[in-house]
């Protein structure tokens, strides 16, 4: 209960400037009382009513002349420090001066003592002592106020600073996973309309269980979609799994005329790319490769580490001889090379490269160049 009622207090002297301001106060004269009573009164034993009710009263008319020598140096804080030192100096000494009488004429008129007014040199001096001090209190209390104010001040300016990049952080995050969705959703429809008037086109000339195949493929591939995110890293181990969902339908659109090549080392089969890389490029290729070249074409996947970067080679036949040099993605007539790019360019800001290059035996090779993070997966 004690210790319940002293944190309270404490907390109270903490939050209330005018409580803390009444408890220095009252600390002050209460200390001098003290020290006043026992190497005065106590030591020359004369423990009488009337010295001890003179220590009293002494203590209350410092504390009110305390209270307005706060008034005088409050309203002159601003002042320049010349200025605050010089009324400081001259109000201690007018003050002092003012208490001595007081305080003497008190111990005459509570006391028989006759030549009281011979020691008004020692008096006078002891209150300029003890109103020095009460001003050095004041002084070093307000200048510990002003520094715990400003550290407060730098601290509620940090920790907004730091709740305002929170949010920066956040809403960067925000944005960068919308970017992420935004350039994979332009994927699937793309793909979506390729596949569907594939399936149209075997409903027409009655293939009918081609056409059911490719539908349940369909439902497959982009169940793959769904589940995953778009800045999800996987393996590229699963990364070419997906990839096989894709393809499975387009051996159905093409049968015997497209044929697949992977060359995949085994310790790049653990690296983490994002979810759905591939595909996007392989799709390039069946578009302006496989499906304009009657006898169909091969798709060649090669991946392995170089120097601690993952190198991936996506090749296809293609059917031109077209002199060998790059290609501008922004230029190319579909999303999906583009689409990749942007997606690297975000998830990897500028630590990356992606090249694309027509062989000069026909078709064209993609080539990237990514850092290799290791799947935590044995």
């Amino acid at each position: 209960m004690i210790n319940a009622i002293n944190q309270s207090v404490k907390l109270a002297i903490k939050q209330d400037a005018t409580h803390r301001f009444w408890f220095w106060q009252a600390s002050f004269w209460l200390f001098l009382s003290t020290v006043s009573f026992l190497t005065l009164t106590l030591w020359y034993s004369q423990v009488t009513l009337a010295n001890v009710v003179h220590t009293i009263l002494q203590a209350i008319l410092g504390l009110f002349f305390s209270v307005i020598l706060y008034r005088i140096f409050d309203r002159i804080w601003d002042k320049s420090v010349i200025y605050r030192l010089s009324v400081v100096m001259f109000m201690v000494f007018i003050f002092a001066f003012i208490w001595t009488i007081f305080r003497m004429q008190a111990l005459a008129w509570l006391t028989p003592a006759d030549q009281v007014w011979g020691e008004f040199g020692g008096w006078f001096f002891a209150s300029i002592f003890i109103f020095l001090c009460w001003t050095g209190l004041f002084h070093g209390i307000r200048y510990y106020e002003l520094l715990q104010s400003e550290h407060e001040i730098m601290l509620g300016a940090e920790a907004a600073t730091r709740k305002e990049h929170i949010k920066r952080i956040e809403a960067q995050s925000v944005a960068r996973d919308a970017k992420l969705k935004m350039l994979r959703y332009q994927l699937n429809p793309h793909f979506l309309c390729n596949t569907l008037n594939a399936i149209n086109s075997l409903i027409e000339i009655e293939e009918s269980e081609k056409a059911q195949a490719m539908t349940v493929q369909l439902s497959q591939f982009l169940r793959h979609s769904l589940d995953n995110d778009p800045d999800t890293k996987i393996t590229l181990k699963d990364e070419i799994a997906a990839l096989n969902l894709y393809l499975e339908i387009e051996k159905t659109r093409f049968a015997d005329r497209l044929q697949l090549n992977f060359h995949v080392d085994e310790h790049a089969q653990k690296a983490l790319v994002p979810s759905l890389l591939l595909q996007p490029i392989i799709e390039n290729s069946m578009k302006h490769a496989i499906s304009k070249n009657e006898k169909g074409g091969i798709i060649e996947l090669r991946a392995g580490i170089n120097q601690g970067r993952l190198i991936i080679e996506i090749s296809d036949t293609g059917a031109g001889n077209v002199q060998r040099k790059p290609l501008d993605l922004k230029n190319e007539t579909g999303v999906g090379l583009a689409n990749t790019d942007q997606r690297l360019s975000v998830l990897y800001d500028n630590d990356y490269q992606i090249n694309t290059m027509r062989r000069a035996e026909g078709g064209r090779s993609t080539c990237i160049n990514m850092p290799f993070e290791l799947s935590d997966e044995k």
